[in-house]
C-alpha cells in the first residue's frame, strides 16, 4: 500500500469547507464502464471526488477504479450521518468487486487505490472538516472507519466470487478436454487448439502414465494435488498434464522429456506408497493425438494385467507385458483356448476354482511345487494332488512341453478373462 506522501492530500481541517453535496447512498455503484457521482465544481472547496479518484489511482500505480466515485459519496454521507453502510450499498461494492476480478485487475491492486482513496478524502470529507469538538471527531471517524473496512470487505468478498467462477470454469473446460483427449473425441485441428491453452502439443510423441490404488484419486485431492505441483515445479508446463480419469491418476507427458515418467512414479509411491493396492501402469511412446489414446491404453491394460494376475510388480511397462496384450487382442481365440483347455475342470465338484487357482500359482512360482504350495498355503502333496487331477480332468501333462505351454497361457487367459466367472 503506498504510503502518505509529505504534503499531499493534507488540509487544513480547521478551515471551513463547502463540501459537494454527497451521492445517495441508493445510487447505482459503478462497475467497470459505469458513470460515477458528479464531482465539486473545479476549483471549488470542499470534497473534489474527480481529484481524489484521479490521485488515489495515481497513488495506486495507475489502477481504474471505476466504483470510487460512488464509495467516496457514501464515505461523505456516513461522515456526516454516522449511519453505516446498508445492505444495498454492500451488494454494490461486491459487485464492483467482481467487475474488478473480470476487469483483470490485481487484488492488491483492488485493495491499494480503495485505501489510497480513504486516506485521500479523510480531511475533506465533510463529517470531519466540520468536527468542532474532539468527540464529535472521534465519533465520525469511527463511522467512517468501520464504513471504510466493511466495503474493503465486500469488494474482496466480491472478487473471490468471481475468481472463483472463473476457476470452476477453468476446471470444467480442462475436465472436458481430458475426457475428449483420452478418448479421442476430437478431430486432429479442434485438440490441437484446445490443447494449446494446456500446455501440451499433440502432434509429437507421448508417454501416458496411470496409478490405480485402493482408493479412488481424484481431483484437488493430496496425492493428484502434490505430484503435479512437484512434476510442475521441475519441468514446468509445456507438454505435461497430469490429471484424474475415472478414479486413475494420469500423467501424459512428451516423450523427449527426459525423467518424466520416472518421476512419476517416485512421486506417487512417496504419496500413496501405504496403499497395497496401488499399481503404476506406463503405456509405450506413440505419435499424435491417437498416439496418446494408445499409450493411455496400454497403461490402462497393463494395470488391470497385474490386479487380475496378481503381480508382485507395483510397476508395471506395457513394452514388457506385450505377450499379455496379445494374448487378448483376438478375444475370441483366447476364449475358445481357455474352454477347450480348461473346460473339463467345471466337471470337478465345486467348479473350477480350487485347480485353477492351483495352476496359477505353478506357474507364477516358475513351475515348482513348493513354491506353489508357499504361495497357496497348504501342504506339498496337496499341490501335487491337484495337479494330478488337472492332468486326469483335461488330458494336457505339465511334463510335455507343448502341452504344458497350452496350459499356462489357457490359465493366464482365464485370470484376464475373469473365467469361468459365476458358472
Amino acid at each position: 500500500m503506498a504510503g502518505h506522501r509529505q504534503g499531499e492530500g493534507s488540509r487544513d481541517a480547521a478551515e471551513p469547507r463547502h463540501t459537494a453535496a454527497p451521492q445517495a447512498a441508493g445510487q447505482e455503484a459503478a462497475g467497470p464502464g459505469a458513470a460515477g457521482p458528479e464531482a465539486a465544481e473545479p476549483g471549488g472547496a470542499g470534497l473534489d471526488i474527480a481529484e481524489v479518484v484521479a490521485r488515489a489511482a495515481a497513488d495506486a500505480g495507475g489502477v481504474r477504479a471505476e466504483w470510487l466515485p460512488a464509495y467516496l459519496a457514501l464515505l461523505a454521507e456516513v461522515s456526516l450521518t454516522g449511519r453505516g453502510l446498508d445492505a444495498a450499498a454492500l451488494a454494490r461494492m461486491r459487485a464492483s468487486g467482481e467487475a474488478a476480478a473480470r476487469a483483470g485487475l490485481p487484488l492488491r491492486a483492488v485493495i491499494d487505490v480503495h485505501l489510497s482513496a480513504t486516506w485521500l478524502a479523510w480531511p475533506d470529507l465533510p463529517g470531519i472538516a466540520r468536527a468542532g469538538r474532539v468527540a464529535r471527531l472521534r465519533s465520525a471517524g469511527q463511522a467512517v472507519f468501520k464504513a471504510a473496512d466493511r466495503s474493503a470487505l465486500a469488494l474482496v468478498e466480491g472478487y473471490e466470487t468471481a475468481q472463483r467462477l472463473v476457476i470452476r470454469r477453468e476446471e470444467g473446460l480442462r475436465r472436458e478436454f481430458i475426457d475428449d483427449l483420452l478418448h479421442g473425441r476430437l478431430d486432429a485441428g479442434t485438440l490441437a487448439e484446445r490443447a494449446e491453452r494446456f500446455g501440451l502439443r499433440p502432434a509429437g510423441g507421448h508417454i501416458v502414465c496411470v496409478a490405480e490404488g485402493g482408493r479412488p484419486f481424484y481431483d484437488g485431492g493430496p496425492v493428484a494435488r502434490h505430484v503435479e505441483a512437484a512434476l510442475l515445479s521441475r519441468f514446468g508446463v509445456r507438454d505435461l498434464l497430469v490429471a484424474t480419469k475415472e478414479g486413475l491418476l494420469v500423467c501424459v507427458t512428451a516423450d523427449h522429456a527426459e525423467g518424466v515418467t520416472r518421476a512419476f512414479v517416485t512421486h506417487t509411491e512417496e504419496l500413496a506408497g501405504d496403499d497395497p493396492a496401488l499399481r503404476i501402469g506406463v503405456g509405450r511412446a506413440h505419435r499424435g493425438p491417437a498416439g496418446i489414446v494408445r499409450s493411455y491404453e496400454e497403461a490402462r491394460g497393463v494395470v488391470t494385467f497385474g490386479r487380475r494376475l496378481e503381480l508382485s510388480e507395483r510397476v508395471l511397462h506395457a513394452a514388457e507385458l506385450l505377450v499379455l496384450q496379445v494374448l487378448l487382442r483376438d478375444n475370441a481365440a483366447i476364449t475358445e483356448l481357455v474352454e477347450t483347455v480348461l473346460g473339463p475342470l467345471r466337471a470337478r465338484r465345486g467348479g473350477p476354482g480350487v485347480l485353477l487357482d492351483t495352476l496359477f500359482a505353478y506357474f507364477a512360482g516358475g513351475g515348482v511345487a513348493t513354491e506353489a504350495a508357499r504361495r497357496l498355503h497348504v501342504g506339498v502333496r496337496t499341490v501335487t494332488y491337484r495337479l494330478d487331477r488337472v492332468r486326469a480332468l483335461t488330458g494336457y501333462d505339465l511334463d510335455h512341453p507343448i502341452q504344458r505351454h497350452a496350459l499356462e497361457t489357457a490359465t493366464l487367459g482365464a485370470r484376464l478373462l475373469g473365467w469361468p466367472g459365476q458358472s
